[in-house]
């Protein structure tokens, strides 16, 4: 990864409509769909299905901070999905759909953690804010038919 490149991770419901959404900002070099968070080495899309696991589905975005800023991303990841809704996202039930932000610095964790009090005040929802932030643990690049699955296969949705 080139120097002035950034690395973003963010968890938000099924991770095919997430990657969906980075994939197309400005500024965005590359996304990839996995799995982080967890306690198995090496996950398959099965294992983390099971539940037991304790990965999340998640993109991870690499970004060149010149064109896109990290706030930039995390209001983008805010308005794609539903932050108060714990462990799930629309009909999507489990630790695996959490809303969360693994940082992968300390500016990250500041910027996130500002960001995230900031919509909690702004009173757009009446619920409390359930996105976790924490630290980036290892990200385990799912399988290959899921990465730009959307592309791939011409839905728009993940729900069918």
């Amino acid at each position: 990864m080139k120097n002035n490149l950034k690395r973003a991770t963010f968890g938000a419901g099924c991770f095919w409509g997430v990657e969906a959404a980075f994939r197309e900002v400005k500024g965005v070099v590359s996304t990839a769909v996995g799995y982080a968070g967890g306690s198995l080495e090496n996950p398959t899309y099965h294992d983390v299905c099971s539940g037991i696991t304790g990965h999340t589905e998640v993109v991870e975005v690499i970004f060149d901070p010149e064109n896109v800023s990290y706030n930039q991303l995390l209001d983008i990841f805010w308005n794609i999905h539903d932050p108060t809704t714990l462990n799930r996202q629309g009909p999507d039930i489990g630790l695996q759909y959490r809303s969360v932000i693994f940082y992968h610095d300390d500016e990250q964790k500041h910027q996130a953690e500002d960001s995230k009090k900031q919509l909690a005040e702004s009173g757009v929802y009446s619920q409390k804010i359930v996105t976790a932030i924490e630290p980036a643990t290892t990200f385990w690049k799912a399988e290959e038919y899921h990465q730009q699955y959307f592309e791939k296969t011409g839905q728009k949705s993940c729900r069918f």
